[in-house]
């Protein structure tokens, strides 16, 4: 595992060391169906290309409604996503990103999500929102880490 998410301004980042390819990392993000091993009871999208909606679900939280951003096969994916539970992305959105770069023999995984800046709700909802997030990546990217550490055993 890495160290912990960091807060920087109205960011949130935070990068994990995966011993495994690009592409088997890649498919870790991006296949609904390897996704729930780590991100999520339950996810889907229309398509895998910029525009693509779908959500992210978690049993003890709900759907979290999303729209796919960027497609860049073994580089990088992203999507904007609702900080709630919703029924359809709205004001309440933030954007999350992620990057795959070669490290040794195996893949940095670095996730950047951002946004928080134009949240309603004032200053006090966003460090809210920034910290709950925050605390998410951790254990999300945690549990990526570890689904490679069981495959690789």
């Amino acid at each position: 595992m890495s160290d912990h998410a960091r807060i920087k301004g109205h960011t949130v980042t935070r990068t994990v060391h995966i011993g495994a390819s690009r592409v088997h990392v890649w498919k870790a993000l991006t296949d609904p169906e390897v996704m729930v091993k780590w991100f999520g009871d339950g996810v889907g999208f229309a398509a895998l290309e910029p525009g693509a909606t779908g959500s992210i679900d978690w049993d003890d939280y709900g759907s979290f409604p999303i729209e796919i951003t960027e497609v860049v096969p073994d580089g990088s994916f992203g999507f904007r996503w609702s900080g709630i539970p919703a029924e359809q992305l709205d004001e309440y959105s933030t954007h999350v990103r992620f990057t795959l770069a070669d490290a040794g023999s195996g893949t940095d995984v670095t996730v950047i999500e951002s946004g928080f800046d134009t949240l309603p709700g004032g200053t006090r909802y966003r460090r809210e929102r920034l910290e709950q997030n925050r605390e998410g990546w951790d254990v999300e990217l945690d549990e990526l880490a570890l689904l490679f550490e069981v495959v690789s055993e």
